[in-house]
């Protein structure tokens, strides 16, 4: 008589945990930032989930909640050499229930698409990862200043507006994180932008970059690019909406490339937020 498999547990998983999923990611070529998990647990630590057999971790999910209209879904993985067995799917099904009856959101990679659709999943717009070297600014960025010199409220006021909800446990996190660096454009006294640029498994990542207008956005994208090469990264990558056509246009103005793209997916409506300035999301993971 053949020994039966042993049945896949899905539990939550500990910030110690998820340094095995960040190397999965590494692995997908997903670039992950190497100091994002801190701040992703700061938002909601009961979100993220792992797959044992036999208390070894083939699959993992997180299902992070923002609000209580809002979550979103990310890594979902499982390793290869686990595949086509179901482990994916029950990781899923388990974790899926911490959203309760939220809109989940999630940026989904092409070959996964019509399973999400079957999951109830409709898509808003598609994502490319634009990748490349920026050409150094030849002045100063004008009107530039560290992100923190606007002070928490200011910052939680214009994330709010280009966001689908209230996030900030994770963006008081995002922006102190150790390597992170965080810029605003200030004009005539108020916002009118910023971004984000982090150290990652390959070349810097940016995210978010919002701004009012596209030239608030290029003098911000010029300037989290040159602070990634102050930190040793000559190359940066964005994820940017292909919905905001400007936005795809100032990264090729930048000389960037193209690479892999996904889809922002949601399972039900989101509250209204600004579209034309989102020039860069700010993860894949998290939304």
């Amino acid at each position: 008589m053949t020994p039966s498999s042993p049945a896949l547990e899905v539990t939550r998983a500990s910030l110690a945990d998820w340094g095995i999923v960040r190397e999965w990611a590494a692995a997908e070529g997903w670039n992950p930032g190497l100091e994002d998990a801190p701040s992703f647990f700061a938002q909601d630590p009961w979100g993220f989930f792992l797959g044992r057999l036999d208390g070894e971790p083939v699959s993992a999910i997180s299902v992070v909640n923002y609000s209580d209209a809002y979550a979103f879904l990310g890594f979902y993985l499982v390793r290869p050499d686990m595949r086509g067995r179901g482990h994916g799917l029950t990781t899923w099904q388990a974790a899926l229930a911490h959203a309760g009856d939220r809109t989940v959101g999630l940026d989904g990679v092409p070959d996964q698409q019509d399973n999400y659709r079957r999951s109830g999943f409709a898509p808003a717009h598609r994502t490319a990862r634009w990748i490349g070297a920026v050409p150094a600014p030849q002045a100063p960025a004008p009107d530039v200043v560290p992100a923190a010199a606007l002070g928490p409220a200011a910052l939680r006021a214009y994330d709010s507006a280009c966001y689908p909800a209230e996030r900030p446990r994770f963006l008081d996190h995002w922006l102190g994180n150790p390597g992170h660096r965080a810029l605003a454009r200030v004009v005539d006294g108020r916002p009118t932008g910023y971004g984000v640029v982090r150290p990652a498994q390959e070349e810097a990542r940016i995210g978010p970059l919002f701004a009012d207008t596209p030239e608030d956005a290029a003098v911000l994208l010029d300037a989290l690019a040159a602070e990634a090469a102050a930190m040793g990264a000559p190359r940066v990558a964005i994820d940017v909406p292909e919905s905001n056509g400007p936005a795809t246009a100032l990264a090729a103005s930048r000389g960037l490339s193209p690479s892999f793209e996904t889809a922002r997916m949601y399972t039900g409506p989101v509250r209204p937020f600004a579209h034309a300035r989102v020039y860069g999301i700010t993860t894949l993971e998290l939304g």
